[in-house]
């Protein structure tokens, strides 16, 4: 494994399983410090732990990411416990997604948007300034293939995540001159334990999905890891604004 990320402070959100989790430890074998914010403190504490004793830089930070003051707090202990910000994941969102234009109840409306997107503005709203302060560096948020096409059956998730697509775009060109790169991950299916559990409890709509998806299979987690450790390095310095598919060609056929 490269150390392309040696001496970077990186922050990933929703750190603790799935994507985030993957991206914390890929993040740490290649030597950054990874600070690890998310909601549940013993899963948070245990893969910091595990990063530990695997020869990498990691803590734990309890943070709801939609509650601003404590995006503000992460994004704080990475200046003042290490130094810096050089980059971040802002990975959580998800949830309970389902609900189509004239089932959505406001308040779940309300829901999804401050997980899945409020959580990201508050995020950059913070991290933009450390970079800027620590010299620049990378952002990269974890969109979805629905950020760039409708779903029926999940339209606020759609929504939010089109907004977070949105306010990549807007974001990369604000910060542009002062170094910080912000991009967003177009991602598909992956096999995150999200996507298990809902394969084993909905056999028949899980392998629908997956006969849409050309490759036939969901994307290992490592796989959406690699990629977005790869923004965050300084190998990607003119890949900036963009929303990257990283979906096995599924939104090639839209």
């Amino acid at each position: 494994m490269s150390n392309r990320l040696e001496s970077k402070v990186i922050i990933v959100t929703g750190g603790t399983s799935g994507m985030g989790s993957a991206f914390a430890r890929r993040a740490a074998s290649e030597g950054a410090t990874v600070l690890i914010g998310a909601r549940d403190k013993e899963r948070g504490e245990s893969t910091a732990a595990e990063i530990a004793r695997d020869g990498g830089k990691a803590l734990f930070v309890p943070t709801d990411v939609t509650v601003e003051e404590e995006i503000a707090h992460l994004v704080d202990v990475a200046v003042t416990e290490f130094g810096g910000l050089h980059g971040a994941f802002n990975n959580a969102g998800g949830g309970n997604i389902q609900g189509t234009i004239r089932s959505t109840e406001a308040s779940f409306w309300d829901r999804v948007i401050a997980l899945n997107l409020t959580s990201v503005f508050y995020s950059l709203k913070h991290e933009i300034p450390a970079i800027i302060a620590s010299g620049g560096g990378s952002v990269v948020n974890n969109a979805s293939v629905v950020g760039v096409a409708g779903d029926p059956t999940a339209v606020a998730y759609s929504a939010a995540k089109h907004g977070v697509v949105g306010l990549t775009r807007s974001a990369a060109l604000d910060a542009a001159k002062e170094n910080v790169r912000v991009n967003a991950l177009v991602t598909g299916l992956v096999n995150t334990p999200l996507w298990r559990g809902f394969s084993a409890d909905n056999p028949e709509a899980a392998s629908t999905l997956l006969g849409r998806q050309p490759t036939g299979r969901a994307a290992d987690e490592a796989e959406i890891a690699a990629f977005a450790a790869f923004l965050l390095s300084d190998e990607s310095p003119f890949i900036n604004g963009a929303a990257l598919a990283i979906d096995g060609a599924l939104t090639a056929g839209y």
